[in-house]
């Protein structure tokens, strides 16, 4: 009974609204970055955002459905990663609901957490269906890594170590800075508005701390990854 609790108190009116627009954020972005080709995916702000404030079961009912609607209507090799993307709903939701969505440093520990689950759940994924390289920029890494001598295994491990903190903690701080933003009294029509909570006065510090220290986060990454793939 506490299970079906859980998951019921997950879903009210103002999240069956917000999933079908986070839906759209993520399929938008993920398409974006899959045209481009670049290194990162950033396609989980909208699962994000739904985990956050409605709950980990209403977070991985959003990742799923938008990798299996992106995969049926646009582009089929989205498919395949909805366990992923399920399990970083479902992770998300319970950092935040453990406080750790409250602060833009805290974010960044959700971000860690979420992005060692994607990484051990995408691994299998990227080896066993794709042969290491996948459609993403990220398989330019995983490319080098096997021209080093790495096994194909180990090479998109280390991939998904790479890749995956910086893009899910930069993820998770865009999330924060969005949910940051908006009023309270909006937040509160959400089922889980505490996960949120922000120490009155200190909204606008904290906003800007999560989006310095995600361009942060990107520029460094590039400035590093970029002489790699060129190399």
């Amino acid at each position: 009974m506490k299970l079906i609790e859980s998951i019921k108190k997950d879903f009210n009116t103002m999240t069956w609204v917000l999933i079908p627009v986070a839906i759209a954020i993520n399929v938008v972005i993920g398409q974006i970055i899959v045209f481009l080709k670049l290194p990162v995916y950033v396609d989980s702000i909208g699962t994000m955002l739904v985990a956050v404030v409605a709950g980990p079961w209403a977070g991985a009912l959003t990742g799923t459905l938008s990798n299996v609607i992106w995969g049926l209507v646009i582009d089929p090799n989205a498919l395949p990663w909805f366990p992923v993307a399920l399990a970083i709903g479902f992770v998300t939701g319970w950092c935040a609901i453990a406080g750790l969505f409250k602060t833009w440093w805290k974010v960044m520990i959700t971000g860690f957490l979420v992005a060692l689950t994607a990484a051990l759940v995408s691994t299998p994924i990227a080896v066993y269906l794709y042969g290491g390289i996948t459609a993403s920029g990220s398989s330019f890494i995983t490319a080098y890594l096997i021209q080093t001598g790495r096994d194909m295994v180990s090479a998109v491990l280390s991939t998904n170590f790479l890749v995956e903190p910086v893009d899910k903690i930069t993820t998770a701080l865009l999330a924060f800075a969005i949910l940051s933003g908006l009023p309270v009294r909006y937040l509160a029509r959400f089922p889980r508005p505490e996960n949120v909570e922000i120490e009155k006065g200190k909204r606008s510090t904290q906003i800007i701390a999560a989006i310095v220290v995600a361009v942060l986060l990107v520029i460094v990454y590039a400035m590093i990854i970029i002489p790699l793939l060129a190399s």
